[in-house]
C-alpha cells in the first residue's frame, strides 16, 4: 500500500469509543475533521458507537484478540492506531493486531505505550503487571518488521486529576491524592490524541521513532520515587507545535466537576 493511495484508505482507530479521556475517540474526531476516512473499532454497539457514526466514522465492532475480527478491521486500511485499556490480554491483543497488520501491509502502526517503559529493559522491570506487558509488547513490535511509531505518554490528567482529585477539591477544598515525594508531568488525553493525529496524517518521517509525551510537572506516587515519571520533554511541541495544556487550564475546562453544586 503506497503513501499516495493511503489518503483514500481509511485509518483504523482502535478503542474508538473509549471512556473518560479517550485517546481513540479524540483521534477519530480529529482525523475526521481533517477530512480523513476513519474506521473506528469498538468492543460493543452502544450510544458511543452511534455517536461515532454521526461524526462520519465507519464503525466496526470487534475484539482485538480475535483474529478474524482484526482481519475485517484492518483490511483496506493504510494506517493503524493501536491503543488498549488495562487488560491481562494486552500482549495477546498487540501481537494479534500486529500480525494481521503486517499481513495486510500497512504503512504505519502507531502504538500507544507508557512512559514507564523508557526505564525498562531486559534486566530492569517494575512490579506492575501492566507495565511489563507494555514492555513485552514493544519488544514484539520491534521484532515484527512493521513500520512502528511508539507513543509513550506519562500519566493522564483525565484519570489522575479529573477522576481522583476532583471529588476532594469539590467536597472538601483539598487536593487529596496518594502522593509521594517524587514528581511527574501529567498530560491531557486531548494533547496525546493531537500528537497521534499528526503522526497518522503523515507517518513517513516518524517511522521508528519513540515519542515521550509529558505535560507540566506535578507530584505523584511510588513510581515517582523510583524516578519513572520524573521527566519533562518537548516531544509534544515538536510534533504539534503546541504546548501541553496546564493543570490550571485543564481544571478550568472541567470547572463544574471541581465546583460544589
Amino acid at each position: 500500500m503506497t503513501t499516495q493511495s493511503s489518503h483514500a484508505n481509511p485509518i483504523l482507530v482502535t478503542g474508538a469509543a473509549g471512556a473518560v479521556g479517550s485517546i481513540g475517540r479524540n483521534v477519530t474526531e480529529m482525523l475526521l475533521a481533517k477530512g480523513y476516512k476513519v474506521r473506528a473499532l469498538v468492543r460493543r454497539e452502544d450510544e458511543r458507537a452511534g455517536a461515532l457514526r454521526q461524526l462520519g466514522a465507519e464503525v466496526m465492532q470487534g475484539d482485538l484478540t480475535d483474529l478474524i475480527a482484526m482481519h475485517r478491521a484492518i483490511e483496506g486500511c493504510a494506517r493503524v492506531y493501536f491503543g488498549m485499556s488495562v487488560s491481562a490480554d494486552y500482549l495477546t491483543a498487540t501481537v494479534n493486531t500486529a500480525a494481521v497488520a503486517r499481513h495486510h501491509g500497512v504503512e504505519a502502526f502507531v502504538n500507544m505505550s507508557q512512559m514507564t517503559v523508557t526505564q525498562m529493559s531486559i534486566t530492569e522491570s517494575t512490579d506492575s503487571p501492566q507495565h511489563k506487558l507494555h514492555w513485552l509488547a514493544e519488544q514484539a513490535l520491534s521484532w515484527s518488521g512493521l513500520p512502528v511509531v511508539t507513543m509513550r505518554p506519562t500519566v493522564f490528567l483525565d484519570g489522575f486529576f479529573r477522576l481522583f482529585a476532583a471529588p476532594g477539591v469539590r467536597d472538601a477544598d483539598e487536593l487529596a491524592l496518594p502522593m509521594g515525594s517524587g514528581k511527574t508531568s501529567p498530560i491531557s488525553a486531548v494533547d496525546v490524541a493531537r500528537a497521534v493525529s499528526v503522526v497518522l496524517q503523515d507517518p513517513t518521517p516518524h517511522i521508528g521513532q519513540i515519542y515521550n509525551l509529558t505535560g507540566f510537572e506535578s507530584v505523584m506516587t511510588e513510581l515517582n520515587k523510583q524516578g519513572r515519571y520524573d521527566r519533562m520533554t518537548d516531544d509534544l511541541f515538536k510534533l504539534t507545535g503546541q504546548k501541553p495544556i496546564s493543570m490550571y487550564d485543564f481544571v478550568k475546562l472541567h470547572a463544574a466537576e471541581f465546583t460544589r453544586a
